[in-house]
């Protein structure tokens, strides 16, 4: 087994990527104090795009930059420092991460929290017209500088697939809505919520014209295609169909699953090196299935900053994240409305609406008060 350090206690805690964990990490060192003499965050952005609130502004609800989360701000409350960049590769014997820019960081301990990365390209095939949700600021850009599009297919029959396909056919800034067309694929229409929740959904895509395609799609030289039918004319295609393992981690000689994910144990630690935490999109848990959602990137963070707080002070960390036996859902409409998800339960309307904006604004406002911002 790895030992934190030569001479005790580990001293440089490093937090690879600025993901919705690792926010809640550098929120407890700004209420509890570093837990180590030094500590470091290396992250590509010096802000956090919240997820929850992109849709609402493609349908004209939010402004564009509403859901930013300022990292910077975090680390400097904190103490830590800020390296700009991307992790290209882990050395995790050496306890060195290489950054897409050459720049070498040291470590004692690291966690990992960077995300997935997109993987529309490699599943559906290559398209100019195609648009991969991830990553998310990736996606914004794109979506800011497209122009009238008339026919738009939404890839992915989950929660960001059905959000997306709602958004886009209410999108904001544009006198006529376009056609949409969710190709849900064989799975079919949210296939992880109840059945109450799916028959809400269907009835509001049908209420909004959107149609339901539950076939797999795939794009080839002629177009985009679902069940061997072509799907064209289209003008834009959408893919929400979850992310791929960055390849830097199988690389780095850390433990995958079969997907190439970081495997990882009860208390977010390698399974192949005890120094090294990951949560979130890039990790997978081995001894249970915990789904890639940013709902359980938000509740592991308090668990993760217990047992990095642990190990720092040379103890074991003891902390599990158990996902509860249920979560609210909350999807939005487009058109002021959304759809709430609670076990078998579903429930539609501008309450619904308004009750997903106080919660998705307290989390933002608790974060721009830890920055020192104005919430």
């Amino acid at each position: 087994m790895n030992m934190p350090s030569s001479h005790g206690k580990p001293e440089h805690l490093l937090l690879i990527g600025g993901g919705h964990a690792h926010v809640a990490v550098l929120a407890d060192w700004i209420r509890h104090g570093l837990p180590c003499p030094r500590a470091t965050i290396l992250t590509p952005s010096r802000q956090l795009r919240y997820s929850g609130t992109v849709p609402g502004w493609i349908s004209g609800h939010y402004n564009r930059d509403e859901g930013l989360v300022d990292v910077a701000g975090l680390a400097l409350r904190a103490g830590a420092s800020l390296v700009e960049g991307r992790c290209a590769l882990i050395d995790p014997d050496a306890r060195r991460v290489e950054t897409d820019a050459g720049e070498r960081v040291k470590f004692d301990i690291a966690s990992l929290d960077t995300g997935g990365v997109g993987q529309a390209s490699d599943v559906l095939g290559k398209d100019p017209r195609l648009i991969d949700i991830r990553p998310i600021q990736g996606f914004v850009e794109r979506m800011d500088a497209l122009g009238p599009s008339p026919r738009i297919a939404v890839i992915g029959g989950g929660a960001g697939g059905v959000e997306l396909a709602f958004a886009l056919r209410n999108r904001a800034g544009f006198e006529k809505k376009p056609q949409v067309a969710l190709v849900a694929g064989t799975a079919g229409l949210l296939p992880e919520f109840s059945s109450s929740v799916r028959k809400t959904a269907l009835e509001e895509l049908s209420r909004q014209s959107i149609v339901l395609v539950q076939e797999d799609a795939r794009i080839d030289e002629n177009g985009l295609y679902a069940g061997g039918e072509p799907l064209e004319p289209v003008d834009t295609i959408v893919a929400a169909i979850g992310s791929a393992a960055p390849d830097w981690v199988k690389a780095s000689g850390l433990a995958v699953d079969e997907a190439g994910f970081a495997a990882i144990d009860q208390h977010q630690r390698s399974l192949s090196h005890p120094h090294i935490f990951a949560v979130g999109d890039v990790a997978a848990r081995q001894d249970r299935h915990v789904p890639h959602s940013g709902v359980h990137a938000v509740f592991a963070g308090p668990v993760l900053a217990a047992n990095l707080r642990a190990v720092m002070a040379g103890r074991q960390p003891r902390e599990t994240y158990v996902p509860r036996w249920n979560n609210i859902y909350l999807l939005s409409t487009g058109d002021g409305r959304a759809i709430a998800s609670y076990g078998r339960l579903s429930a539609k309307g501008r309450w619904v609406s308004r009750l997903k904006h106080f919660i998705d604004m307290r989390w933002l406002r608790k974060y721009a008060g830890l920055a020192g911002g104005s919430g």
